[in-house]
């Protein structure tokens, strides 16, 4: 009993629009780093879902490279954001002025 891979990648769309949303409608840069880490987790499913649909490694391999450079995002990314929300708890993506040294 398989899964058609019609399934998966309605999946990866379904979680890639909601992450959009997200990332449109909330002003919390943690919420707003929570989605966009869906959204690319969301086109790591289907470029394995082709890579499968293809049998060809390259999609897997891409996903492998993806992965490696979103760990070295959160590390940074998430970094910053905690230390600016440290500071103040109630900024949002507007108060860019944080970052002023």
């Amino acid at each position: 009993m398989s899964v058609d891979y019609s399934w998966y990648l309605f999946l990866g769309a379904a979680l890639f629009t909601i992450g959009a949303y997200g990332l449109l409608i909330r002003r919390n840069p943690l919420v707003m780093f929570m989605c966009i880490e869906l959204m690319l987790n969301a086109v790591n499913l289907t470029f394995v879902t082709f890579s499968r649909m293809l049998n060809d490694i390259g999609g897997q391999v891409v996903v492998f490279f993806v992965l490696v450079v979103a760990a070295a995002e959160v590390v940074v990314g998430l970094g910053i954001l905690v230390s600016i929300l440290r500071r103040r708890p109630s900024a949002t993506v507007d108060d860019i002025s944080a970052l002023k040294g």
